[in-house]
């Protein structure tokens, strides 16, 4: 595919704002929806909207099947060992949740540690703190470095006999940069420590092999790989996932139910309680097609490339900027470029960019700890996809320029 022919696959990219060609830079946040997408939520609402797994009619039959199918896609682009192993969420973050609470209350006690990183989301450090919270344990945060890098060697020095779990993201919302989570996994294994891998920004900009990296756990949002939102997947290793207790309780997640106790529905359903976002859900299939697609096609990553180097060289370069997530190898970094500039407001620049017709990210981007740790109070993030181009990314800098003038 050429960018073009990818670029009509998202109808919103046509569109104009303040009568400027829209420049979508806010991927990082969440990824546009292509036709394939959108084609597949209308035909299971319009023709198989029925609940799952219950009924013998044939709309429910047609919704199991599409559901399924979804499931065993997602197992096969992660390559995941079986589809026991993919459970429905509803994003990265009810993903992490159900982990650590379920993790949490079958392995974690008064005195034992969890270990995350500096530069995790906000959904990497809450949930472990309220697990913390609950069991008297204690959250550890590995430092990064003024490059925005995770000491490896530190967090090895930080692994003990109390670590009972490591929770770090395979790239960074905020950085940008890859972590080495295939190194990181190894080093806690040594010592059977389970590693559990934020993947929201690395599902649609890296290819991600689950039995590769030997993580234990694996999260992603569907949305921000083409897919509908309020869908995600939790990958898990099926050893863990058959010790854990269910998250939560209710329909579909029972074997057997009486007032005398309850017995629970074997792995995947055991974690799927209540009703689905099954309609959601069924796009992850054509979504994880298509992204798997592009990952793969040479031309395409060669020019994704292109437009990354173009960008990180010019704002390097860009007088009274700092970019944050510097890296020497731009392979240990994806298409997303957070930044302060010297004497302007993050969010006063985000605005005037809109008024170009630039969408960016302005603000703490639910990093909070990592800003703290570089000093500012926000900043201001571009982030791109397979679909953005080099003409796009010069008006940007050239919107940039302009813009930093008017507020100096």
């Amino acid at each position: 595919m050429t960018v073009k022919e990818i670029r009509n696959e998202f109808p919103v990219l046509d569109r104009k704002v303040y009568g400027k060609d829209l420049v979508y830079f806010d991927n990082a946040a969440t990824m546009q929806r292509p036709r394939r997408v959108i084609d597949r939520w209308n035909e299971i609402s319009l023709v198989s909207n029925a609940n799952i797994h219950r009924a013998v009619h044939k709309l429910a039959d047609e919704a199991t099947e599409a559901y399924e199918e979804a499931r065993t896609a997602v197992k096969d682009s992660i390559h995941a060992a079986g589809r026991e192993e993919i459970i429905f969420t509803s994003g990265v973050t009810a993903s992490i949740n159900a982990v650590a609470f379920s993790f949490g209350e079958k392995f974690v006690r008064e005195g034992d540690e969890i270990i995350v990183s500096e530069a995790e989301h906000h959904s990497n450090i809450v949930p472990w703190q309220m697990l913390c919270s609950r069991k008297g344990a204690i959250l550890k945060p590995v430092p990064v470095d003024d490059d925005g890098k995770l000491d490896v060697t530190t967090l090895k020095s930080m692994l003990s006999d109390r670590t009972r779990m490591v929770s770090v993201t395979h790239v960074s919302n905020v950085l940008g940069l890859v972590n080495p989570v295939k190194e990181i996994t190894a080093i806690c294994h040594e010592r059977n420590i389970p590693v559990l891998v934020d993947g929201a920004q690395g599902i649609v900009h890296l290819d991600v092999d689950v039995s590769d990296l030997d993580c234990d756990f694996y999260a992603f949002s569907g949305h921000k790989v083409y897919a509908a939102p309020g869908t995600g997947i939790l990958y898990g290793k099926k050893k863990w996932l058959e010790q854990m207790p269910p998250y939560m309780g209710g329909g579909e997640m029972v074997g057997t139910v009486s007032f005398s106790g309850t017995t629970y529905a074997e792995l995947p359903l055991k974690f799927e309680a209540g009703t689905q976002n099954i309609a959601g859900n069924i796009t992850l299939k054509p979504a994880l097609g298509l992204a798997d697609a592009l990952k793969h096609d040479v031309e395409i990553r060669r020019y994704e490339e292109d437009v990354k180097e173009y960008l990180y060289e010019k704002l390097t370069g860009f007088p009274g900027l700092t970019l944050f997530g510097r890296t020497k190898d731009l392979k240990e970094k994806i298409s997303l470029f957070s930044f302060v500039v010297d004497g302007v407001h993050h969010e006063d620049l985000a605005l005037l960019l809109d008024k170009m017709g630039i969408a960016v990210r302005s603000g703490q981007m639910c990093a909070e700890p990592l800003m703290d740790r570089f000093g500012v109070t926000g900043m201001l993030r571009a982030s791109l996809a397979p679909y953005n181009t080099m003409e796009e990314a010069e008006y940007f800098i050239r919107s940039l320029e302009k813009a930093v003038a008017m507020l100096r």
